[in-house]
């Protein structure tokens, strides 16, 4: 990649749906390629988080660099930042920690109150997650919401999930708990 092209970092709106397509097969190949479990999403599903401006898309001259979107449940008291994504020649140069801290931000503006929470198995993202504030917390620390937990169903972890009555798998639990740093303000 050319070290001079800027990439900017920008919340999603009905006019980036084109790229739909190509964040889920990058999000669908680095799962193939990490062996790793994935909750999947339509595109449906992903065009409506654009839509309602609840993604960043990273782009550089128009070409889609990575992507990450907002979920919330149990009525808007837990947030999670989900699909986390950069593009194949995107990848070495930090640009997964800056959509980290842009979606991050995102759901401090849209929802201030709620608990960010993460579920992974890669130590680069709880890394960005620790430096975020998150900590490591029990699963059940997280949401009950069960139309969360059924997305994990399309994970090829589910079984240990299930077996272990929804208190562990090989997903490390993070939590950003917003009245834990509140004399950050």
């Amino acid at each position: 990649m050319n070290e001079s092209k800027e990439i900017e970092i920008v919340v999603a709106d009905a006019t980036l749906v084109k790229y739909v397509d190509e964040i889920l097969e990058t999000i669908n190949r680095a799962a193939k390629i990490r062996g790793t479990g994935i909750a999947k999403r339509s595109p449906e599903y992903v065009k409506q988080k654009m839509i309602e401006r609840k993604a960043v898309v990273a782009l550089c001259e128009g070409e889609f660099a990575g992507f990450s979107y907002i979920e919330s449940w149990s009525n808007k008291k837990f947030v999670a930042n989900s699909g986390l994504i950069v593009a194949d020649k995107y990848r070495g140069i930090g640009l997964a920690k800056r959509i980290k801290r842009r979606i991050f931000d995102l759901s401090r503006e849209m929802f201030p109150e709620a608990k960010i929470f993460s579920l992974t198995t890669g130590e680069a993202v709880m890394k960005m997650n620790n430096e975020l504030g998150y900590r490591p917390v029990a699963f059940g620390s997280l949401t009950d919401d069960e139309s969360f937990w059924k997305g994990c169903e399309s994970c090829v972890n589910f079984d240990i999930l299930q077996r272990n009555g929804r208190r562990m798998c090989l997903c490390t639990g993070m939590l950003y708990d917003p009245k834990e740093h509140q004399a950050e303000k």
